[in-house]
């Protein structure tokens, strides 16, 4: 047992394992979706999550420590999120013919995405700081950190809130709209990109390569446009 304990210390210590452990949740939770008919419900990013939290809770590892290893994974979203170019050009001829409406989706989605939760959240009494955290909620997590940041708000909140609104969108997106009976995949991928960035994205390519496209769009344009509503913001001295 002692020789085990030696060299469970020191595999602890490498990054290389926790980067490791990352990428074998993230499989086995495309493994258990797989099996459940990739059902919404079955979302891989919250199966493999979990799956790493009550891998750190049961060694007792710090968050920290963690990171060094799976910072890997966090410098991947930026060429993740720049591939999504790949289905935007195929399907360029349709974006062109929708333009108008993806402007108008995208001033009337992220002014109700962010309107409406600080309004909530208010209205239940929150602290500016909570208020400035929950703001860029529908954004990508490196870009909502920023925000949050530069209203006074909490950045590790802001991560959490982002991680919590894009898992949401990915899990009811398909059941919500196909009980509204919403059968453009163009609008279907727009709608989730624009309220829950690369998770809803990821959901949208799952189902259609058109809706990916489009939800990548909202994604990229949700975040240019949400910034500056946060610049408006600060001209206006919030807080």
């Amino acid at each position: 047992m002692t020789g085990l304990g030696q060299i469970w210390v020191y595999l602890a210590a490498s990054p290389l394992t926790w980067l490791a452990v990352t990428l074998l949740a993230y499989v086995v939770a495309l493994r258990l979706a797989a099996l459940l008919g990739n059902s919404p419900l079955a979302n891989s990013v919250l199966i493999s999550a979990t799956l790493v939290i009550l891998v750190l809770l049961a060694t007792g590892i710090s968050y920290p420590t963690y990171f060094e290893g799976a910072q890997f994974v966090h410098f991947l979203l930026g060429p993740a999120t720049v591939s999504l170019a790949v289905p935007l050009f195929r399907n360029l001829a349709a974006v062109r013919r929708s333009l108008l409406p993806i402007v108008v989706a995208l001033v009337a989605g992220s002014l109700t995405a962010m309107g409406s939760a600080v309004a909530i959240a208010w209205a239940f009494g929150a602290p500016l700081e909570v208020l400035a955290s929950i703001a860029p909620k529908s954004v990508s997590a490196p870009i909502a950190m920023e925000l949050a940041k530069s209203l006074g708000g909490i950045p590790s909140l802001a991560a959490v809130l982002v991680i919590l609104t894009g898992i949401t969108g990915a899990v009811v997106v398909t059941p919500l709209m196909d009980a509204l009976q919403i059968k453009n995949y163009a609008a279907r991928g727009f709608a989730v990109g624009l309220t829950s960035h690369g998770i809803g994205t990821a959901r949208a390519l799952q189902v259609s390569d058109i809706g990916g496209a489009f939800s990548g769009i909202a994604m990229a344009l949700n975040g240019a446009f949400t910034s500056l509503l946060i610049v408006g913001l600060l001209a206006l001295g919030w807080g």
